[in-house]
């Protein structure tokens, strides 16, 4: 049975009356430990590894006279966190607690977590960051000059949200002129539901977006909570009225790689492109899309699209 608690605003907080002792440990009813006690397990220990390696000195606190805990104490942790140090304790014990997002930022902060111990540590709660890591924070000058590289092939580098972080000219040249839309208008997703003009070059165009309806749908289940996501789906619901009927038939779809695609371009006629997805980063998210002919007319044409 979990139990709840409140994480106290004060260091300190006094122990309820019903609850065992801090030292008594956590004894699986079935003598088994479960899922769930490995990860609480493992939670406790890199929390605690986290804490021996801040010294006093880099939290700002004074060091004090004959200090013998390696880096921070659990009370020092919970007194930057802003949390009851009974909490914290328990924490560090691998109780049965729920852990609020906001309190593990506090903790994260607390700790001087860089981005994957951050990542790792919400992990571990199974509790959705508040702040999460952008799928692809930046795009590296040697990536940049893959895309340049690949023209006259359209290749672009997108994040699990279809977001458009960098595209070659060719690219631009077969949606639109991506340059002169505002930076988050540069989505495929919400191009293809919202601009007439890249709505006009998709050839089958009922069927395109119900699959990236669907593909944005199962990268969804994913971010579920978090607030770029949600914002993001919002926005789109109120503005296609086609993506809302999509959605609602909760039809879900694996990012599959190649697929052939047909495009009109009012200016070199049709395109055959087979779509290729290759994921620059550790887990899939981040993906370089590059889009190449699946005949020889169609490299003529795109040798003058560039």
């Amino acid at each position: 049975m979990t139990t709840m608690l409140h994480e106290p605003r004060a260091a300190g907080a006094a122990l309820p009356a019903s609850a065992p002792p801090a030292s008594a440990p956590r004894v699986p009813v079935s003598g088994v430990p479960t899922a769930d006690d490995v990860r609480r397990g493992e939670l406790a220990a890199f929390l605690r590894s986290r804490r021996e390696r801040v010294s006093p000195e880099q939290a700002g606190l004074p060091r004090g006279p004959r200090r013998r805990t390696p880096g921070l104490r659990r009370e020092e942790v919970a007194h930057l966190a802003a949390v009851g140090v009974t909490w914290y304790t328990w924490i560090e014990q691998a109780r049965d607690i729920k852990v609020s997002p906001q309190v593990l930022d506090a903790v994260a902060r607390a700790l001087q977590l860089d981005r994957s111990e951050r990542s790792h540590l919400f992990a571990l709660a199974a509790v959705v960051d508040p702040a999460p890591e952008n799928d692809c924070p930046g795009v590296s000058a040697d990536l940049r000059m893959m895309l340049d590289r690949l023209e006259p092939f359209p290749a672009c580098v997108q994040n699990a949200r279809y977001d458009l972080l960098a595209y070659n000219r060719t690219y631009s040249a077969l949606m639109c002129d991506l340059d002169k839309l505002p930076r988050e208008e540069r989505n495929c997703m919400w191009l293809a539901f919202t601009n007439a003009e890249v709505r006009a070059t998709l050839a089958d165009r009922e069927e395109t977006v119900r699959a990236m309806a669907a593909r944005f749908r199962s990268s969804m289940a994913e971010h579920l909570g978090e607030p770029p996501w949600e914002r993001f789906l919002a926005k789109l619901l109120a503005a296609s009225p086609e993506f809302r009927m999509l959605w609602a038939r909760h039809e879900v779809a694996p990012i599959t790689s190649p697929r052939l695609r047909a495009h009109r371009h009012p200016a070199v006629g049709e395109l055959r492109l087979n779509f290729t997805s290759l994921w620059i980063g550790p887990h899939p998210g981040a993906r370089l899309l590059t889009l190449t002919p699946a005949d020889e007319e169609t490299r003529e044409r795109l040798e003058r699209l560039a």
